[in-house]
């Protein structure tokens, strides 16, 4: 495998050897363990790089600060979740939207319950007060992007509107489900999955 490209803005300096790109990916996997176990406000740069067994100053190399390393978790999940559901999506008939927002919400739901750091960290980092915001348009970003190509339409802004208020309210109720029962509470997230799929029954039926 070659080297991994990045395009994160983030990055004060983009890997370009296979070694470096592999050192990164271990500052990125102990920065998701790392929230798991103390949180955002407890992390810090030097725990990171004591848990990639790496000098501090390769955790610098790459970011300048904290906030810099977690956007940067953030965004390589945001790659990952992309990923998967484009694979899902190959399989689907591209008539079937609905089978196609089942997906969304799958790899959602799936990665929330098995993906280090996932929980805190989704798609942007928890502080300050308006991240959450700045990560749910970068997500409807990529989505209005992968669905659009999916159903053969072009990623207009009424249908960019339309997945950005379905990413906030799912985003709103999944919060919800989760505070609920920590792997979810299935009857929120059933109701999710209505509530979600009737609103973009007016755009994409």
């Amino acid at each position: 495998m070659g080297p991994v490209p990045h395009v994160n803005p983030n990055l004060r300096r983009a890997p370009v050897q296979q070694r470096s790109a592999d050192r990164l990916a271990r500052i990125l996997d102990s920065c998701a363990g790392l929230l798991d176990e103390t949180g955002y406000e407890q992390l810090t740069t030097r725990a990171v790089a004591e848990r990639a067994e790496v000098p501090i100053g390769s955790v610098y190399r790459f970011f300048s600060n904290k906030r810099a390393l977690v956007d940067a978790l953030a965004l390589r999940n945001l790659d990952t979740y992309a990923d998967r559901i484009t694979a899902r999506l190959a399989d689907l008939p591209a008539a079937d939207w609905r089978a196609a927002i089942d997906v969304v919400l799958d790899e959602y739901l799936a990665m929330k319950r098995s993906v280090p750091g996932f929980a805190l960290v989704d798609f942007g980092p928890p502080l300050p007060a308006d991240a959450a915001d700045d990560a749910n348009r970068r997500l409807a970003d990529r989505l209005a992007v992968l669905l659009a190509g999916h159903l053969g339409r072009r990623p207009d802004e009424g249908l960019y509107r339309a997945i950005l208020v379905s990413v906030e309210a799912a985003d709103a109720l999944l919060q919800l489900a989760f505070r609920t029962e920590p792997s979810g509470d299935a009857a929120i997230v059933a109701e999710t999955r209505t509530l979600v799929r009737s609103y973009l029954a007016q755009t994409l039926d």
